[in-house]
C-alpha cells in the first residue's frame, strides 16, 4: 500500500472517532437533561402549589363585618299562664301541695290565696288572651280563667323578662281586670248569593264533601299544581252546603270565560257522632274548559276545631 493511501485511511479512522466520541457526548447530554428534567418535577410541582404573589388575589379585608339581626321580645305569656293557674289552684293553708311549690318556685314573694270553706273550685282552664311590653323586660299578661258553669274571670299578672328572654319572674300578686272588649266586626264582602245548584255551587259542595267527609276524590275539584294539606283522618260523616256567598255577581250566573276568578264564603253544617258543626270556608276558584276549580282556601270555624285545616 502507498503512503498516500495510509494516510487517507488513517485520517478517515480519526474522523470516525471524533464523530462517535460526539454522539456518545451528545447521548449524555441527553440522559443529563433528562435526568435534570425528573429531578426538577418535585420542584416544579412545589412551585405549582405554593401560594402565588399578593397581587394575585385580594387580601380579605381585616375589618370585621357589621351582622345586624333584630330584636325579638320573648313574650311571657305562656309562663304567666303556669304561674296563675297554679296559684288559683293553692291555698296558704296547704303549702305542700304540687300547685302550691310551683306556684311559689315561680314567685317566692307572691303570696297564694286563703281559700274560705265551700270556696269556688279551681278554673277548668286558664288562657293568656293579651300581653303588652310596658318597659325593657316589663310586660303585664291578662289571663282568663274560665270556672265551672261558664263564668269566666280575668286577672293581670306582672312579669319581668331578662335581656336575653331566657328568664321570666312574676314581679308582683295578681290583680283583677275588666276582660277585654268586643271589636266590630268589619262587614262581610261576600254580599252576593250564588244560586243553589248552580255550577258554583256544586263545585264548593262536592269539594267540601271531598275535602271533610272524604266523599271522592279532592284532587278532581282542584286547579293543575294546587297541592292541599288533606285533613286526615276525615274528621265528619257528612257536610251539607247552607249558603254559598260571592264577592262580586260573575260567580252568579254560568261559568265565565277561562281565567276568570271569583271568591265565595261557604256556610256548611258538618256531622260527626257528637253532633252537628256549623263551619265556614273562603273559597278562591277559577274558572277552566267550561268548569269551576279550587285554587285556594281559608278555613273559619265558627264551632269545632277540627276542619281547620288550610289546604
Amino acid at each position: 500500500m502507498s503512503p498516500g493511501k495510509q494516510v487517507s485511511q488513517s485520517e478517515a479512522v480519526t474522523i470516525a472517532g471524533a464523530r462517535l466520541k460526539g454522539m456518545r457526548r451528545r447521548v449524555r447530554l441527553s440522559r443529563l437533561a433528562l435526568l435534570t428534567a425528573i429531578a426538577a418535577g418535585p420542584l416544579a410541582l412545589g412551585v405549582s402549589v405554593w401560594p402565588g404573589p399578593a397581587t394575585v388575589a385580594a387580601a380579605p379585608s381585616t375589618k370585621p363585618a357589621t351582622v345586624r339581626t333584630a330584636a325579638v321580645a320573648a313574650d311571657p305569656a305562656g309562663y304567666a299562664q303556669v304561674f296563675v293557674s297554679a296559684w288559683l289552684r293553692s291555698s296558704v293553708d296547704d303549702t305542700t301541695t304540687a300547685q302550691a311549690r310551683l306556684a311559689q318556685s315561680m314567685a317566692p314573694d307572691v303570696e297564694l290565696p286563703d281559700l274560705a270553706a265551700g270556696a269556688q273550685g279551681a278554673p277548668e282552664s286558664v288562657t293568656a288572651v293579651r300581653s303588652a311590653q310596658h318597659g325593657a323586660g316589663v310586660w303585664s299578661v291578662t289571663l282568663a280563667a274560665q270556672y265551672p258553669g261558664g263564668s269566666v274571670r280575668y286577672y293581670t299578672v306582672p312579669v319581668v323578662v331578662d335581656g336575653a328572654g331566657a328568664s321570666f319572674a312574676v314581679a308582683g300578686q295578681p290583680g283583677v281586670v275588666a276582660g277585654p272588649g268586643r271589636a266590630t266586626t268589619p262587614k262581610s264582602p261576600y254580599a252576593v248569593t250564588v244560586p243553589p245548584g248552580s255550577a258554583l255551587s256544586s263545585t264548593v259542595e262536592e269539594f267540601l264533601a271531598a275535602y271533610l267527609a272524604g266523599a271522592g276524590e279532592v284532587d278532581r275539584y282542584l286547579a293543575p299544581g294546587v297541592k292541599p294539606s288533606l285533613v286526615s283522618p276525615v274528621p265528619y260523616s257528612g257536610v251539607t252546603v247552607r249558603q254559598v256567598s260571592a264577592v262580586d255577581e260573575s260567580a252568579a250566573g254560568r261559568v265565565p270565560a277561562d281565567g276568570t276568578r271569583v271568591r265565595v264564603r261557604a256556610e256548611v253544617e258538618a256531622a260527626d257522632a257528637s253532633g252537628r258543626w256549623p263551619l265556614a270556608y273562603e273559597l278562591s276558584l277559577a274558572a277552566r274548559a267550561g268548569r269551576w276549580e279550587i285554587t285556594a282556601t281559608r278555613a273559619r270555624i265558627d264551632g269545632a276545631r277540627d276542619g281547620g285545616a288550610r289546604p
